[in-house]
């Protein structure tokens, strides 16, 4: 049976799990995963937040590279389809990294819209109700 990193030895795992918490994890793995099947997708997992987490593009492809052989040693259905999606993706990834952009806000605008406009069924007249999500977006945008 082969293991892959130890949690700790995981760069993402440090900023989210507490010393507490990575050291129970390793005993769940140790105790519930004796073909190492769920650590090697665990280790997947981490080594894509940590790619997202980078800073540079050459700090990007080492990462990638990382987590192809991860990829490979888990020998998931799952994980050979994640790393072909960013494959896929890997000119917007890039993109990512580079500026920072995301469209969490233009998302939080859709969702904020979506809540207005379940909230104010029943306006017939489309101007009132086109007002009423400019005033509650001022409002938000305001506060």
């Amino acid at each position: 049976m082969l293991r892959g990193p130890t949690v700790r030895e995981l760069r993402g795992s440090s900023d989210t799990l507490s010393g507490r918490a990575a050291h129970r994890l390793e005993e769940v793995f140790a105790a519930d995963d004796p073909t190492g099947t769920l650590q090697a997708v665990w280790n997947v997992k981490e080594q894509l937040r940590a790619l997202l987490r980078t800073a540079s593009l050459e700090e990007a492809a080492a990462a990638k590279d990382e987590l192809e052989i991860l990829v490979k040693a888990a020998g998931r259905p799952e994980t050979n389809r994640l790393y072909r999606t960013i494959c896929r993706w890997w000119a917007e990834i890039e993109v990512l990294i580079i500026t920072g952009a995301t469209t969490g806000k233009v998302e939080a605008n859709n969702t904020a819209i979506k809540n207005i406009k379940r909230t104010a069924r029943g306006y017939r007249n489309a101007a009132n109700y086109k007002s009423v999500i400019l005033l509650r977006s001022a409002v938000r945008t305001a506060a």
